[in-house]
């Protein structure tokens, strides 16, 4: 998934607004050459994110993080599926615990179903290989959300607002400046998702009762 994890970055790092913007894409074992239609926006791109440590917390121009444009809503237990899901995709995770799984889910006329699962050494890395795959397909992202074994960071919120994912929920904890990125971009975050139990962090409206989801 070399190429999607490439497409993804980008993507979710805004160095390109849409896939239509990668004229061509050269792959090696360990570098990849991209040629884009503005490269110029690379040396321009800048992090949103500056500082998280201590008990502050520091954004770049604040006002330009992006907001999340969606109606979607989903159940409890949509989510737990979801999460559950990505426990039996990987041997290697079960086995050993090390490595992050990131699934990227899509409502259909049954449900929501797996567009893609990946795993990675870094959680970032495999959310940007589920985007990028997302990208190649054409999927509205509006109407995802996204499940994760690993902590919830403030990059990984940033990556989902970027995107316009508007459900982020994992099997572990978050950070308290996610949480904060979250309620500036429109993110809902659902840590712990464990069982039958999973806590709300963020924009809880997007969670309702089984049979009102949108």
């Amino acid at each position: 998934m070399k190429r999607e994890f490439v497409i993804g970055h980008l993507f979710s790092e805004g160095v390109i607004k849409s896939i239509n913007e990668i004229e061509s894409i050269q792959l090696g074992d360990n570098t990849a050459n991209v040629i884009i239609t503005h490269p110029l926006k690379v040396l321009a791109a800048r992090k949103t994110i500056v500082s998280g440590c201590g008990t502050g917390s520091s954004f770049l121009e604040e006002s330009k993080l992006p907001k999340i444009h969606s109606t979607m809503t989903i159940t409890v237990e949509d989510i737990l599926s979801g999460v559950k899901s990505l426990l039996h995709h990987s041997e290697l995770h079960q086995i050993t615990g090390g490595v992050h799984l990131v699934g990227l889910f899509d409502k259909d006329v049954q449900g929501y179903v797996t567009v893609m699962i990946a795993e990675d050494v870094g959680r970032h890395n495999a959310l940007d290989k589920v985007i990028g795959y997302g990208l190649t397909k054409g999927i509205e992202f509006e109407k995802t959300f996204v499940a994760s074994t690993g902590r919830i960071s403030s990059e990984m919120a940033l990556k989902c607002a970027v995107a316009n994912i508007p459900v982020i929920a994992s099997r572990g904890a978050t950070t308290s400046l996610a949480i904060e990125l979250a309620e500036k971009t429109g993110l809902c975050i659902i840590g712990f998702a464990r069982g039958d139990k999973m806590n709300v962090y963020t924009n809880a409206d997007r969670i309702v009762m089984k049979g009102e989801e949108g």
